[in-house]
């Protein structure tokens, strides 16, 4: 009787392991979880991954690693508002008409005279956050958001609750904290404890979020306020780099307040990876991490690329961009073809599996490249900026086809070409010597300004060059308290 009874109960129990089984692997895998990390100003050669000598990353390093870190990532302006306009939709900034930071520079007697652009994110447009809500997947803005008519009343209208994020921690109408330190006086923020730094909060409470939402698939979009300005830094380790400063005379990467809000940045990320470790989530997270336009001078320098933020040439619009994607990636890849910001609305929905619902979008899907390395179908990218920047950009267009790069500037109609394979400083305008070339990328540049319906400057008819001199001035010194 003892032995027919411990028989059907190791029968029953064999029965019950092979059903839980089956149904395991019949069951649809949980869809994999996505962070976007972008950082605000960051240029390409901020990370010792591409190649600083100064600043220290050792878990951005550790992320290029693991996945696959492009040499030609793009941000899709010069400066930060239409670039992240253009992450959440797919569709460059001259699409949206979104071209410039909000709520931009005023040059009333500039030589030319800039378009009524939009500025804020239209709400009839489907964002990756309403894309994964659809899907089921929760979702979050935690840091800057910067898409929102500037200081006005009523912001809140415009809020990233309003296009598709559960929880919105930080993002509001402007562009810099008021503090990198609590109490940071950001109304979508409640304070820390007095000395609380910034970026360490952005990143608990993206921890938080994942804590929250572990059961289901979650999309973080992380845009730190880091390391636009003020530019501020924990003391201990300011000290740290003035301390490595100070040995190393020859560099021109050596300012120890902006090395330590990097190495926040970098800290943040290695509190969100410990996080996915601990919760045994790693193995199911997309990470992508990026910047929004080139670092600013004179704080950082952009080297061997020419300029930086607010400029038509490389160092304003050439980011890092990294990215993870755990079990498909292969480690330690770094990718020549050039990819830009519009590219990973596409990319993100088809390596998670989500349909989208935008019926344009202006990005290419790089999955089948991360996958296996097929190169996309694609030989041309383009940025569109007809507006006047105190970092040094007037109004301009650029595409860049293979090796070639070609900028049109608006004001007296001229191209330059570079051949970046060659020349990536930018040092030698092969236009003059190189006419057939300038001219048919001159023609690709026009067509796709004309598909895109894209907003031109026009000549002033206020333009009094003496009065724009000093309106230029004036902008340059605006510029350097806020840094746009």
């Amino acid at each position: 009787m003892r032995l027919s009874w411990l028989k059907t109960l190791l029968v029953g129990m064999v029965i019950f392991t092979a059903t839980a089984l089956a149904a395991a692997e019949n069951a649809p895998a949980r869809p994999p979880n996505v962070v976007v990390i972008l950082v605000d100003d960051m240029g390409q050669t901020d990370l010792s991954c591409y190649g600083s000598r100064f600043y220290e990353t050792p878990h951005v390093d550790q992320l290029a690693k693991d996945g696959v870190r492009f040499a030609n990532g793009y941000s899709a302006c010069t400066v930060c508002s239409p670039t992240r306009a253009a992450m959440l939709t797919g569709k460059y900034p001259a699409r949206l008409h979104i071209t410039d930071w909000i709520a931009g520079h005023e040059r009333p007697k500039a030589k030319l005279k800039i378009p009524e652009w939009q500025k804020f994110l239209p709400f009839e447009e489907i964002t990756l956050a309403e894309q994964f809500k659809s899907a089921g997947y929760a979702t979050a803005s935690i840091g800057k958001w910067h898409l929102t008519p500037a200081l006005k009343e009523g912001d809140e209208a415009y809020y990233p609750e309003k296009h598709g994020f559960d929880v919105n921690i930080g993002g509001y109408a402007r562009g810099q904290p008021p503090s990198y330190v609590s109490p940071y006086r950001i109304p979508t923020l409640i304070d820390g404890p007095a000395g609380e730094f910034l970026t360490d909060r952005e990143a608990n409470e993206a921890v938080k979020f994942i804590e929250a939402n572990k059961d289901k698939p979650f999309f973080i979009y992380l845009p730190h306020y880091a390391v636009h300005t003020p530019i501020a830094g924990k003391p201990e380790v300011v000290a740290k780099f003035k301390d490595k400063a100070s040995k190393m005379p020859d560099l021109k990467q050596k300012n120890a307040t902006y090395a330590a809000l990097v190495a926040s940045v970098d800290d943040s990320l290695g509190t969100i990876r410990a996080a996915l470790k601990r919760l045994r989530l790693e193995d199911n997270t997309i990470i992508v991490f990026t910047s929004d336009n080139g670092g600013l001078l004179p704080i950082t320098d952009n080297s061997p690329l020419r300029a930086g933020k607010g400029s038509a040439y490389e160092g304003g619009v050439r980011v890092p961009l990294i990215v993870f994607w755990p079990g498909v990636t292969k480690a330690g890849v770094v990718e020549a073809f050039p990819a830009i910001t519009p590219d990973l609305y596409p990319t993100l929905l088809e390596m998670t599996g989500v349909k989208s619902l935008q019926s344009v979008v202006d990005g290419i899907s790089l999955a089948p490249l991360l996958k296996s390395g097929a190169k996309p179908d694609r030989d041309a990218i383009f940025w569109h900026y007809p507006h006047y920047h105190p970092g040094g950009a007037t109004p301009y267009s650029a595409i860049r086809s293979a090796d070639f790069r070609l900028v049109h500037f608006y004001e007296d109609g001229r191209d330059e070409l570079y051949d970046l394979a060659n020349d990536v400083s930018e040092t030698k305008d092969l236009a003059p010597s190189e006419p057939q070339r300038a001219k048919a990328l001159r023609a690709r540049l026009d067509a796709w300004l004309k598909s895109v319906d894209a907003q031109l400057p026009t000549a002033n008819p206020a333009y009094d060059p003496v009065a724009d001199k000093a309106g230029k001035a004036k902008g340059k010194q605006a510029a350097k308290k806020v840094g746009e």
